[in-house]
Formats: structure tokens, sequence, C-alpha cells
């Protein structure tokens, strides 16, 4: 029997939110740099909608994170994401600085 959603996981489903949803962010932010090649470019309209995507993401998975069932389950789903955005950042050699 699944039990219903509550609030008492609520720190480790935020500090999940935090860590994961901040790293997750921060990744998808990256694939778009590579996605788009503005480089470096901060002030174009590519690197300003690179900046948004981690100031709109972020916030986005810190809100839904107190879907999961459990703390556990929070952690589990958010390092997954982790993992299916950053092997292709890496992959792709968009940790290299130039």
């Amino acid at each position: 029997m699944t039990r219903p959603l509550s609030s008492r996981d609520w720190l480790g489903k935020t500090s999940a939110g935090f860590v994961l949803g901040f790293t997750f962010a921060l990744a998808l932010s990256g694939l778009f740099r590579l996605w788009t090649g503005y480089g470096d470019a901060y002030f174009s309209a590519q690197g300003q909608l690179g900046m948004w995507i981690m100031a709109l993401t972020w916030p986005l998975v810190l809100g839904f994170v107190f879907l999961f069932r459990t703390t556990l389950r929070a952690w589990l789903w958010l390092a997954l994401a982790n993992l299916v955005t950053w092997v292709p950042l890496v992959a792709l050699g968009g940790l290299h600085t130039s």
C-alpha cells in the first residue's frame, strides 16, 4: 500500500531540490551553451537565455520536489536527472574552457 503525500520529509526533499536541483539546472545551462555555441558571450541573446535557464529551472525543481513520495525517491530521481544531463555535457567537452 502506498502512503499518501505528506510534509513529513520536507527537509530531505528540500535539500535534494537545493543541491541536485542546482546541479541539474547548471548542466542544462551548459548543454544549452554547447547547443547554441555562444561560448562566453554573456551579453548576447543566447548568453542571456542560457543564464535564465538556470534561474528558471532551479526554482521549478525546488517546487516540484515535494511531489515525490519519499526523500529517497527525490534524491534518486534527481540524481538520475543529473546523470542524464552531466554525462553528455562532459562527453561533448562542455567543461572545457577555451
